[in-house]
This record gives C-alpha cells, structure tokens and sequence, in this order.
C-alpha cells in the first residue's frame, strides 16, 4: 500500500468517525425530542380522556341526578364507612319499606313506590329494551349515505366511481320514565324525520311488544311524546257513586267516576266543555254518565241553584227519578214546548246582562239550567219533519249561546251518525262508551281519536260505564269509568230533593211544572 492510497484511507475514516459521531448525537438529540413529545403526548391524551370522562360524569349528574347521585353516595359511602355499614342501612332501609307498603299502601306509593318503580322499569325494561321495540315497529329512521362521485380523467375518459359507507339506525331516545299504580309513562325524544302521528299509527305493535292491553302516545313538547303503557286496568271493577250528602258543590267540577290512572273523574256542567254528548250501544252504560253527576249536585238542586229539565224519549229512564226534574217531556211536542221554555228562558237572560257581565252568575234567581236529552237521536232522526227542524233548531241555539248565560245541555244516543245526530259538532266535549262499529269511534270523539288510542269497539258488554272521554280541554282521549247509580240512589236523590214529596206525572209538558 502505498502512501496515496494510506492517506485516502485515513481521511475517509476520519470523515466516517465523524459522521458515525453526528449521527450519534443528531440521534441522541431527536431521541430526547421523541421522549419528550411522547411524555407530552401521554400527558395531552391522558388530561384529554381525564376531561372527556369528567364531562361525561357531569353529564350524567345533569342528565340521571337522581341515579347518578345514588352512585357517588354509595362509592363515598364505601371509601369513608366501608361496605358492612352500607349493607346494615340499606337492610333496614329495604325492612322500613316494606313495613310501610305493607302498612299504608296509598302513602307508601304516594312518596316512595312510584319514584323506585320509575327508576327500576327505566334502567330494568324500557332502556335496554325499547329502542329494540321502536326498531321492531318501524319507528327507527335509517341513515341513508349520500354518495360520493368521484370523477378521475383517464386518456380523454371520465370514470365515476361511488364511495357509499353502512347506512346505520337511529332510534327515539329515552328521555324519562314516570310509573304510575296502572300506567308508565315513557317520554322520548324524536330523531329528525319523526312526527308523533307516526307513534299514533303503531300504538297497538307497541302495546303488543311490551306485553299489555293498551298503549296510547301523547304529544308532551316539541320533538318529544310520552308512549304510556297501562300495566293493570284500575277501572275492571265498577265504581261506586258516592251516596246522597251534603257536600259542597262546584258546578264546574263535578264527580262523575273514576279515570284510567286512577284518579277522581270530574266533568263540567257550567262553563267551558259543559256541553256533552255521550255515545253508546245498548247497555254501554249512559245511564251511570247521567245520573252520577246529578247525585254529585244533590244540595244544588234541593236549594235551586241547578234546575234540571229531563226529555225522555222512552219514557222509563228519568221517570224514575221524576222529582229532580223541573221540566220533563216525553213526546215530540212536549219537548218542543220545554226547549221553547227554555230558549225564552235564555233570551230573558240575555237581555238582561248583555253588556254587563261576561257569564251569567249563578244564583237561585238565575239557576243553572241543565238539560239531559236521553236518546236525543229518537226525536232528531225517528219523528216527523218539521218537528224534527224544529227540535234541532232550539238545541242549537242552546248547545251555541247557553254556555255563558247559563244553560248546558247534556246528550245521549245510541247511534252517533250524522243523520242521527244534526248537531254533534256542536258538543264541545263528548264520551264515547262501547260501541258496535271502529267506525262510530271517529263518529263521536273526531278524527284520529281510534289512533290515538280511543279504542271504545273493543270494550266488553261486561265494562258498563267504561268509555273515553274527549274534547274542550283534552288533548288526548281519556279511559275513564263512571260511577255506578243503583236505583235505590236514584229514588235517594229524588226524596233529597223533594224532601220526600210525591210527584206527579204530568202529561202533556206544563211550562215551570216543577217538583221542588
């Protein structure tokens, strides 16, 4: 080797030494520089899932307070007085409840068993359950990706290719779950391209999912609906009408029954909604609509602050308690000539107050006049012409300007067909009871009543009195069941407001014939 090639062989080591030494440092250098942007990254991830499960906690709390809460206290519990402790409270707290129920079930059920039922059937049935339900009824929306085109220029050609992704589900969310003694209430919230009547529509699929006899949707706010879901059926049972008493009385508010959710049933015989129509079959149970209120207003009537007009077609049904009545007709004529009292009646008072007063107050100078019209279809449909006109010509004019003067007027016909019945629409709140046909449903309630749960074809011969209400008021149909009026109250009632006087069958109608 000689001295050329020796030094070229030195100075490309050298030059290698130095590189190789670069290279250690550059790499010691960017190996720092990882460690340290992989700490950071550590640290940044670590406080961004620290944040984001803070936030979800928060959001739960806010969301589930009572749940959430629940938790916190019980893992506090645990970390400061250990579990024994927890386990002896929560023993004597379960003891305590069951105590109670057993004790006082109406309380219990009042201030406890409903919140723990809530919570429960939210977290047990409707979460993890109902979105597979609403799935099952076609009440999901599919999310339907748009296409991406693509256009890529190939010698002079155009290739279009699509880029689609799984279309994926959406289903309402759970909102919240209030279980009543008979009824859950399930509100959730609609997904974009739902409308409540599409609820409505599937109100029996989900009655079937869940395993109960009915299912009915309200519409609760913008965007959200409750699907109520009825357990038990609180109203298999007759209920009882209140004997005879002296109880105060408010004509705005009056007992007549008992509701689906087991609450008091009150219906309006002045003011807004007093005007009723009642619709049913042939032992559908009108007769309880009628004579419960009445019973409820005894005390009212005795002291003639309600004067009652009865017009029985069949002759049988308010004849029996003839005495309550200020006025009874049986005939075409003489219901003629009471209605024609009775717009005189109202014309008088019209006179009187126009200009002074909005309603008409009620007083023993100015009674409430009430009229119930039994089997007003015999005289609308089943009598001569004119008569007929004439007829439906004083119910109009008293269903369209008696409320605020004072005078309502209560129906009740077996078959609700237009032909039948002139002046339906003018019955701001009106009962469906059993009916033969889905049809006659629509007939009284109005449109979509059916769908939204009004299902009055389907109630047994075996439910008298069990009927949906709607109307003034109601924004859905209401299961009621009014109380049942044996005909030992009926002839009570009439001795309470006659104080035990005899009355007369007067025929043809007199003008102001009069029991008390």
């Amino acid at each position: 080797m000689d001295a050329h090639t020796f030094g070229i062989l030195f100075v490309g080591s050298l030059a290698l030494a130095l590189v190789v030494w670069v290279l250690h440092k550059l790499g010691k250098a960017l190996a720092s520089i990882a460690e340290t942007l992989a700490a950071a990254a550590v640290v940044f991830f670590a406080l961004w899932w620290l944040l984001k499960g803070l936030g979800w906690v928060v959001r739960q709390i806010v969301t589930h307070p009572r749940t959430s809460l629940t938790l916190l206290g019980v893992a506090a519990w645990c970390r400061w007085l250990d579990w024994p402790s927890l386990v002896i409270t929560l023993g004597v707290l379960a003891a305590g409840l069951v105590t109670w129920r057993w004790a006082h079930l109406v309380s219990f059920d009042h201030w406890a068993g409903r919140f723990l039922r809530s919570w429960w059937f939210r977290w047990a049935v409707y979460a993890p359950k109902l979105p597979a339900w609403l799935h099952a009824c076609g009440l999901s929306i599919k999310d339907d990706t748009i296409p991406v085109d693509i256009t890529v220029s190939l010698v002079g050609r155009k290739k279009i290719t699509r880029d689609r992704k799984a279309p994926g589900v959406r289903v309402p969310k759970v909102k919240g779950v209030r279980s009543g003694a008979s009824w859950d209430e399930v509100r959730v919230q609609l997904v974009p391209g739902q409308k409540p009547e599409d609820f409505d529509e599937a109100a029996r699929a989900l009655a079937v999912a869940r395993k109960v006899a009915r299912c009915q949707v309200r519409e609760t706010a913008p965007n959200v609906v409750s699907i109520d879901f009825q357990r038990r059926d609180l109203l298999a049972r007759p209920v009882t009408c209140p004997e005879v008493d002296e109880a105060a009385v408010d004509v705005r508010r009056v007992w007549a029954g008992r509701t689906e959710y087991g609450q008091d049933w009150h219906v309006p015989l002045h003011g807004s909604g007093s005007h009723t129509l009642t619709a049913g079959a042939s032992g559908a149970g009108k007769n309880s609509v009628m004579w419960c209120p009445l019973v409820s207003i005894a005390p009212a009537i005795r002291d003639g602050l309600v004067r009652v007009s009865g017009i029985d077609p069949k002759g049988m049904e308010l004849a029996y308690g003839r005495g309550i009545f200020h006025r009874y007709a049986v005939t075409g004529k003489d219901t003629l000539a009471l209605l024609d009292d009775l717009v005189g009646a109202m014309d008088e008072r019209k006179a009187e107050f126009a200009g002074r007063v909005r309603t008409v107050p009620i007083s023993t100078e100015h009674p409430l006049e009430l009229v119930e019209f039994d089997e007003i279809g015999a005289l609308t449909k089943y009598t001569d012409r004119k008569t007929r006109e004439a007829i439906i010509e004083k119910v109009a004019l008293l269903t369209t300007q008696g409320r605020a003067l004072g005078f309502t007027v209560r129906g009740y016909v077996q078959e609700p067909t237009k032909d039948t019945v002139p002046v339906r629409e003018l019955f701001p709140r009106r009962i469906c009871l059993r009916v033969t046909a889905k049809s006659h449903v629509g007939m009284v309630l109005g449109d979509q009543a059916y769908e939204r749960g009004a299902w009055a074809n389907r109630i047994s011969e075996a439910e008298a009195g069990v009927g949906y209400v709607w109307g003034e008021g109601l924004r859905e149909p209401l299961r009621v069941r009014a109380g049942w009026v044996p005909d030992q109250t009926v002839k009570a009632l009439e001795a309470f407001v006659t104080g035990g006087a005899v009355v007369p069958m007067p025929r043809p109608f007199v003008e102001g014939s009069a029991a008390a």
